[in-house]
């Protein structure tokens, strides 16, 4: 199985630090930022794509709780950022009195992005409105309209998109179903 990972209201700086670190012409640095992120196998039979914000209790609650579980169980590897980033949501995200940026620019220098990399990241317009065009193709093509949202094997079909938290036996079932 494999699992194309892609955050709606990320942070732009988060979305590839390690692009963005490295000196490069913007596009490719901004092709880099905005491609997918996926875990599992490219030849696999099944493709789950999820959409999911780093604000979202729900969204944090699945990568901490289900998610590590059907890694174990179906997925070979994982992006460790953005797990760090779903893990500590509640010191980030909504901590009172802190400056989420500055909380932010600090997680992103522990997994190896200089804090002036981070800045132009953040203040990247181009990366900023190539994630919220994504958005919109999301909510567009697909009805993406909440997170977490697990669409399997391409475009929207009734019976193959999953919203909202899933323990990992609700998230087996629909990738079972949909081997079937």
């Amino acid at each position: 199985m494999i699992i194309a990972r892609r955050s709606l209201l990320a942070i732009p700086a988060l979305a590839v630090s390690s692009a963005l670190a490295v000196p490069a012409r913007a596009e490719t640095a901004l092709d880099a930022a905005m491609a997918d992120r996926a875990i599992g196998s490219p030849d696999a039979k099944v493709v789950v794509a999820e959409w999911y914000s780093l604000t979202c209790p729900h969204c944090a609650r699945f990568a901490i709780e289900a998610l590590p579980r059907i890694k174990a169980e179906q997925v070979d590897r994982y992006v460790p950022f953005v797990e760090a980033l779903l893990a500590s949501q509640a010191r980030w995200a909504y901590a009172r009195g802190i400056n989420t940026t500055d909380e932010l620019a600090k997680m992103a220098a522990l997994a190896g992005m200089p804090r002036p990399a981070f800045d132009a990241a953040i203040a990247d317009s181009d990366l900023r409105n190539a994630i919220l065009k994504a958005q919109e193709d999301a909510e567009k093509t697909l009805s993406i309209d909440s997170t977490p949202t697990f669409v399997i094997n391409g475009p929207k079909v009734t019976n193959r998109k999953e919203t909202g938290e899933q323990s990992p036996e609700a998230f087996a079932k629909f990738v079972t179903d949909a081997q079937a």
